[in-house]
């Protein structure tokens, strides 16, 4: 189990400050931790309560809520073959089927190197392009078996490295933001009104009288 870097820390504090609450930054230093890690710790998550002022037992409750964090070791590669409905009828079943031959693991699983984890998963919101999967979050549209064996020699290969960075990345180039060009950072009860609301309110009530 692993709290922030001492660099990872550095940088969560700069992200809290982006924040008129320091907890809204919870999500974004989740994705921090389960990049640092691979996924996410309990100790990163005490790290995380620390650094915006709640407790560990929040943080957990805002991260179990999505499927992307994951709170268990996950693979290098985490696997995601879409067997809903349109998958489903264009060969989905059977492209997990054919991963879990291939990989030596049952869906939920994880092959014994640490490479790839493989999930079951629901519509991933690429009907049209069915049988879709992910690999990390990163699609990969109208696989055939060969064309998953393929995928796996490329990344076994490290020939995707460039496409597919490992389980946790979200991006390759992270948003800096200058000090002087942060806005609107002040807390919710020192916000006003901002004049597009005001001039619509204005003209309701003007209506209505």
């Amino acid at each position: 189990m692993a709290r922030l870097t001492p660099a990872n820390e550095q940088l969560a504090r700069s992200i809290v400050a982006r924040y008129p609450v320091p907890k809204s930054a919870t999500i974004p230093l989740c994705h921090l931790a389960q990049e640092q890690d691979g996924h996410l710790t309990d100790d990163a998550m005490a790290h995380i309560a620390e650094l915006v002022g709640c407790t560990a037992a929040e943080v957990l409750g805002t991260a179990s809520f999505y499927e992307m964090f994951k709170r268990h070791e996950t693979g290098t590669y985490c696997v995601n073959v879409c067997t809903n409905i349109s998958c489903q009828l264009l060969g989905g079943e059977e492209l997990l089927e054919h991963a879990e031959r291939t990989l030596g693991v049952r869906a939920g699983g994880t092959t014994a190197d640490g490479m790839f984890t493989l999930e079951d998963v629901e519509c991933i919101a690429a009907c049209t392009e069915a049988p879709a999967l992910q690999v990390n979050y990163r699609y990969f549209h109208r696989i055939s078996t060969e064309d998953f064996d393929q995928l796996v020699d490329d990344l076994r290969s490290g020939r995707l490295s460039d496409e597919v960075p490992p389980h946790g990345t979200l991006g390759k180039v992270r948003q800096e933001i200058p000090a002087d060009k942060v806005a609107n950072i002040t807390p919710p009860e020192e916000q006003t009104e901002p004049v597009w609301i005001a001039r619509h309110r204005q003209a309701a009530e003007g209506g209505a009288s």
